[in-house]
């Protein structure tokens, strides 16, 4: 089926569902358009197909419109998006509509939301580091160009001010760098406070910014992600770009998954979810990487919330089977930003740091600030049986290097952009407080350098 082909046999309207009567050559996931008859128009998907039925999920909900009054037209294509330069620099809506007074999006070519597989033959490695300018990250678990790696959080951390702040402060070292960021299901205040904070990379035409709240329709958010990941690929692997893709926050669209899968009627899996989660979610996170011959890169965020802090919840269990490691929130930590060093990790790190990359001495670094932080935590259990004043001196060292740890290194505000060798400096500062023969993983030329005794 090609071209438009209109119907205006529309049997139902239930809820943001409209049901179609007589249609033929109609399939899953179609894009549609409906138009009303006091004029306006309205956009939709397919959700189901049955003989000569076929339900339709409208964007915008079904409020207004009569079934006598309405001429559905569908596209005999999945949804398609235009590419290309014009989306740097704007504000629109999750279905990328523009929603900063500007005018509609255009480019040279429209591409489905559903992307194209990666042939697995041309994906080159994950190497060079993504600066982010957060202390914590940088140092101990750093961000990789073409990486997908998840920031989980519980309800009330500030994942979405973090996931921001990364957003305004990521660079690429000098090259081609821009930002796509989509916020899901998000509340009018949050989607004010983020397009601020947002601002000055926005009107520097380094971002790209799909705001989705939380009272638009189920089936945007769904198709949200798709749009921001199609956006990517035509600013990484066509401009040459390195793209950074924020997704916050995906529990939002898990959820909206679900209601849609219930809308179809299918039968619910683990906690409600649809039985496809799994290959849902590796849909948009393998969207990601570096491909051989192409200089650009796409690299992925996607932020989390766990329900009740609970980690094997199927939205962060199967996405820590899909992703290279994970930024662990937790609320236990004190101050901002909330992480947990031993609790997270980037399994590439290591092909982004070191020499050429970032300095020689940031993998030791990296390892003896964890081993150290893993000491403190035996030293605080011991505490608690024995009292602190039962301990030994370097026990009491330890304590000093954490107290050090979360006020001159992990600690920083919101708006605080660190250099990376401003971080790795930092890092030396802190593990100064340790005696030296507690600093097995560090060379002694580079103790020495440091004038660490």
């Amino acid at each position: 089926m090609t071209g438009w082909v209109e119907y205006t046999e529309v049997r139902e309207l239930r809820g943001p569902l409209l049901v179609v009567t007589g249609v033929g050559g109609v399939g899953w996931d179609e894009s549609v358009t409906v138009r009303l008859g006091a004029g306006g128009t309205r956009h939709g998907v397919v959700l189901e197909v049955a003989g000569d039925l076929a339900v339709v999920q409208i964007m915008e909900g079904t409020d207004g419109m009569r079934p006598d009054d309405t001429t559905v037209r569908f596209a005999g294509r999945p949804m398609t998006v235009p590419v290309g330069d014009g989306w740097l620099g704007r504000v629109c809506t999750g279905r990328g509509e523009p929603a900063d007074g500007g005018p509609p999006v255009t480019g040279a070519r429209e591409v489905p939301v559903a992307g194209a597989p990666m042939n697995p033959t041309r994906r080159e490695p994950p190497s060079d580091p993504v600066p982010t300018g957060v202390s914590v990250i940088d140092a101990m678990t750093t961000l990789v160009r073409g990486q997908k790696l998840p920031i989980f959080s519980v309800p009330g951390l500030p994942h979405l001010e973090l996931a921001t702040q990364i957003a305004a402060q990521a660079t690429a070292g000098g090259e081609p760098f821009c930002v796509v960021f989509a916020g899901l299901g998000l509340s009018h205040a949050d989607a004010h406070a983020v397009r601020a904070a947002l601002d000055k990379r926005t009107a520097a035409g380094e971002l790209t910014l799909l705001l989705n709240t939380a009272d638009d329709p189920a089936v945007e958010r769904v198709l949200t992600p798709r749009i921001a990941l199609t956006v990517a690929e035509d600013l990484g692997y066509r401009a040459g770009r390195h793209v950074l893709v924020v997704l916050c926050d995906m529990t939002s669209y898990a959820e909206a998954l679900r209601e849609v899968s219930a809308a179809r009627g299918e039968i619910p899996a683990r906690r409600a979810y649809p039985g496809y989660l799994y290959s849902d979610l590796a849909s948009l996170y393998e969207r990601c990487g570096r491909l051989r011959g192409r200089p650009g890169s796409v690299t992925l965020l996607p932020v989390l919330t766990m329900p009740a802090g609970d980690i094997t919840h199927p939205v962060p269990d199967l996405t820590g089977y899909i992703t290279e490691g994970q930024i662990v929130l937790s609320a236990e930590t004190p101050g901002y930003p909330p992480i947990d060093p031993l609790s997270s990790l980037s399994r590439l790190m290591r092909h982004g740091v070191g020499p050429g990359r970032t300095r020689a001495d940031h993998l030791d670094l990296a390892g003896q600030l964890l081993a150290a932080l893993a000491r403190v935590r035996q030293v605080r259990e011991l505490a608690e049986i024995v009292g602190e004043s039962a301990l030994g001196e370097a026990d009491h060292r330890y304590l000093d290097f954490a107290t050090a740890f979360r006020t001159g290194l992990a600690g920083q505000g919101s708006t605080d952009d660190r250099a990376l060798d401003d971080t790795l400096d930092r890092a030396w500062q802190v593990l100064g407080r340790l005696p030296r023969a507690e600093l097995t993983l560090l060379p002694d030329s580079a103790l020495d350098a440091h004038g660490i005794g």
